[in-house]
């Protein structure tokens, strides 16, 4: 039986600059940890990360005592906690959603509480603010994935979403991520 992996995600939060992900990422390779999932970006004038580290328990334990000394030295708040590998769930079927609108607050909230009142769980949202080519009109576009519960019917829910949006005059598609 193949050993138990043991995972650290890890969040950070700090001043933009170059270099930041250069000596965060050294120091878990120093501590002989792999970095196996992450998510960065600049938000404002803030670089954000999220990390999923994969070690032995003696490594992850000797990374997560470096991290609050380590985020000091960096500029970086860092916050650290256990997980375990991420289980697959057959029982959902993962579908990507994209919608594109004219900015205006509520956006995100309703789209999550659409999906919420539905049992379909968001496992990755992406937003962003940009002006529309020529008219320079604020416009807000979602990318997320989901996974809907397998007995779900597809088609009524395509209808129920495609018409919420509609409502809602968010431009929108809903479709099966392939993989």
């Amino acid at each position: 039986m193949p050993a138990k992996k043991n995972y650290l995600v890890i969040s950070a939060l700090g001043k933009d600059r170059p270099g930041i992900v250069d000596k965060l990422s050294k120091i878990i390779l120093e501590d002989e940890c792999n970095i196996v999932d992450s998510r960065m970006t600049v938000l404002g004038g803030e670089f954000a990360i999220l990390l999923m580290v994969e070690g032995n328990w003696n490594t992850l334990t000797k990374l997560e005592d470096a991290l609050p000394k380590q985020g000091k030295k960096l500029g970086l708040t860092i916050i650290s906690k256990r997980t375990d590998e991420r289980q697959s769930n057959s029982k959902t079927l993962p579908y990507a959603i994209d919608v594109v609108a004219m900015d205006h607050p509520g956006i995100v909230h309703h789209l999550a509480n659409f999906f919420s009142k539905r049992n379909i769980n968001i496992e990755d949202l992406v937003t962003s603010s940009y002006a529309a080519a020529h008219t320079g009109t604020p416009m807000f576009s979602v990318h997320m994935s989901v996974g809907i519960p397998a007995e779900m019917h597809i088609a009524e829910l395509r209808g129920d979403f495609l018409e919420f949006c509609d409502s809602m005059n968010l431009d929108a598609a809903l479709d099966p991520i392939k993989g």
